[in-house]
């Protein structure tokens, strides 16, 4: 498959962790290991007939055929699966949206409870920036988190981003609930020594020439 998807043979190592793109294989798993903390876009329809639970992993597959169908150089979302010493523990994701004429890159990720705490969290997001910034030339990565989400904010400010403002969503059971934005921009990013292969033959999925 990878001669017709060259993402899929993409690879970001950093430390002793591994993001790869996520496959049709890596689903039963991840949704099963899914966190109850993770949340969702609220814009999307939840379905009286399942649970809270069963909707959750439902809209976590459909993420991830929604944006294998709708990838375009223009916009694009790349799910990560990420392994720690070998094992499924997460996923980290990283958007670009009009990413040609942005150049800005936003995120979103989660983690299995018993890793967290443990710098897998930094790993994962930091490898995630280097190829943002290195290999795709971004200049600016987004990323926001609900104001009670202390790990996430934490894991924000630990990488280098900035505060840059506060807003307020409704989530899918009426609530108003505060998110805390962030920017980083490419001049304010140190690099890593993240090692990414597997790139090459994906330059034309970004706009970028072979």
């Amino acid at each position: 498959m990878d001669e017709f998807w060259p993402l899929f043979g993409l690879r970001l190592a950093f430390r002793d962790v591994l993001l790869r793109p996520m496959t049709e294989a890596d689903l039963p798993h991840l949704a099963s290991v899914l966190p109850g903390d993770v949340g969702h876009d609220p814009r999307l329809a939840m379905y009286d007939s399942l649970t809270y639970e069963e909707n959750e992993r439902r809209l976590f597959c459909q993420g991830y055929w929604r944006a294998l169908g709708t990838w375009s150089p223009e916009s694009w979302v790349l799910h990560f699966a990420v392994s720690h010493q070998g094992r499924l523990v997460g996923v980290q994701t990283l958007e670009g949206d009009n990413f040609p004429a942005l150049r800005t890159v936003d995120s979103a990720s989660w983690l299995v409870p018993d890793v967290r705490g443990r710098g897998v969290g930094v790993a994962m997001r930091t490898a995630m920036l280097q190829f943002a910034f290195g290999e795709l030339g971004a200049t600016a990565a987004i990323t926001s988190a609900t104001t009670t989400n202390a790990a996430s904010l934490g894991v924000s400010r630990r990488v280098g981003y900035a505060e840059n403002g506060v807003s307020t969503i409704v989530d899918t059971g009426g609530d108003v609930v505060e998110l805390r934005h962030f920017r980083l921009t490419a001049g304010h990013w140190p690099g890593a020594d993240v090692t990414v292969t597997g790139f090459p033959p994906c330059r034309p999925w970004f706009g970028m020439a072979g």
